[in-house]
């Protein structure tokens, strides 16, 4: 659905975080007298109605019934459309869109570049626009990175690096306009409070693939979920497999060709330099000399909250890696500083995921130390408690993260590294990992505001 198409009809705006005023602003600039309707709460309704716009009202009850007195519901990502509510609505005859719908949908037509992936989706998407802006492309670099689609409705762009989430890839087929080209790094199970279970998790993930029928697919080999999917529609390129772009050691082949040494990097942990070969899988099927692009990797930089080292303090590293939010992503970041002294804080908000998995890979690879704090802290501290005796793992609870640095920092005696991978969200804690990371970084002594916005964002 286009923005024209929603003249004369009733529409509402569920949502008022950065997606929900950039729907706003883009519907606005287009229907200057269409009546809107922002569905939020007490303290968005004061910002919303201190904008003076004569043609906005806000509710701050929802409910089935309110859903349904409208045409069309812009939803927040956050937003789930499994809760009973949306679903009467839809039944209805409310249809529910976003900003991600929207963009698309005015952009049908244009080179667009979808990364998704339960982690390393951000930095892959990053390192597509930072190796296309170096074959001399102009690249917008957009979507759940970090600058909402739907600010960019007007923008126009060579090619556009587009990070999309699991709340995400089910609009891109719901707008209707396949994709140039979809990559996807890996499918485990995350944001199961949303989708409700791993199942649908993981069809609403595959949906960019499945449903959208992207031209171009790009798809990690040593995924299990991916390596079982046809794509009739698609062509479907692959990589991490060995006749293709894939990583021995520290080094990037492509099938026996060698092509760089990627040790030297800034990219921490096997999981990203992997998804390199992705990227770089994806260049060539665009049509670019990956091999030449290659070397421009090495001027990549890192992206904030992701096995970020902020610092040595008293002879400790500090690392934020606020992003992960899975039992697996934790355990990557384990891997990432195997040998060293490493004391972990884990936990935040309590989504269901399975920690048993993390408490097998203690017997193999264990820090000296945990710290587990927020919601879901003490399911954490009673999974592995088992595995942290038979490995002598020093295990501790703290009320917040100043409490967790702070035995984190006791434990390691003045050597070795705090690295803060929670697993977890940081509802309940944080607004988001972004804040999580900052005040992570202030706690440690280091200037929150260097643990800055992701560069790139935009058209450049």
């Amino acid at each position: 659905m286009r923005i024209f198409e929603l003249a004369n009809r009733r529409v509402a705006i569920w949502g008022w975080g950065k997606e929900g005023r950039a729907v706003y602003q883009a519907i606005r600039a287009e229907l200057p007298d269409l009546n809107l309707t922002v569905i939020c709460n007490d303290v968005e309704a004061q910002i919303v109605e201190a904008m003076n716009d004569p043609r906005v009202v806000c509710n701050v009850h929802v409910d089935a019934e309110v859903l349904s007195h409208y045409d069309v519901v812009f939803k927040s990502p956050g937003i789930s459309p499994y809760q009973p509510m949306v679903e009467a609505a839809a039944a209805h005859g409310t249809v529910f869109s976003s900003g991600t719908c929207l963009w698309f949908a005015e952009h049908a037509g244009d080179k667009t570049l979808c990364v998704t992936g339960t982690k390393g989706k951000s930095t892959s998407t990053a390192l597509l626009a930072h190796l296309l802006r170096a074959a001399g492309k102009q690249v917008g670099l957009v979507g759940n990175i970090g600058m909402p689609l739907a600010d960019m409705i007007d923008a126009r762009a060579d090619f556009w690096a587009i990070e999309l989430s699991s709340f995400q890839t089910r609009e891109v087929a719901a707008s209707g306009v396949r994709p140039h080209l979809a990559l996807v790094t890996n499918v485990i199970a995350e944001h199961l409070d949303w989708h409700g279970s791993e199942a649908v998790y993981v069809r609403d993930k595959l949906a960019l693939l499945t449903d959208a029928k992207p031209h171009i697919a790009v798809l990690n080999a040593a995924d299990a979920k991916l390596a079982k999917l046809t794509l009739p529609s698609s062509q479907v390129h692959w990589y991490n497999h060995p006749e293709g772009w894939h990583l021995r050691g520290n080094e990037i082949y492509r099938g026996d060709e060698k092509i760089i040494d990627v040790s030297k990097m800034p990219l921490p942990g096997t999981h990203n330099r992997g998804n390199l070969c992705g990227v770089l899988l994806a260049l060539e099927a665009l049509g670019f000399d990956a091999r030449d692009l290659a070397l421009s990797a090495l001027a990549f930089k890192p992206l904030p909250h992701r096995l970020q080292s902020m610092g040595i303090k008293d002879g400790i590293e500090y690392v934020n890696d606020s992003i992960s939010t899975t039992p697996d992503t934790a355990r990557a970041a384990l891997n990432v500083y195997a040998g060293r002294e490493v004391a972990i804080i884990l936990g935040g908000h309590d989504r269901g995921l399975d920690w048993y998995p993390f408490a097998d890979h203690l017997l193999q690879d264990a820090p000296v130390a945990i710290v587990t704090m927020g919601a879901i802290g003490p399911r954490i501290n009673a999974i592995i408690r088992r595995a942290c005796e038979a490995k002598g793992v020093r295990l501790d609870s703290a009320t917040d993260l100043a409490d967790a640095v702070a035995k984190a920092r006791a434990a390691l005696q003045g050597e070795g590294v705090v690295l803060m991978s929670p697993g977890a969200p940081s509802f309940g804690m944080y607004k988001d990992y972004v804040e999580r990371g900052k005040d992570f970084a202030r706690i440690a002594g280091f200037d929150p505001d260097r643990v800055g916005e992701i560069p790139g964002q935009g058209v450049h």
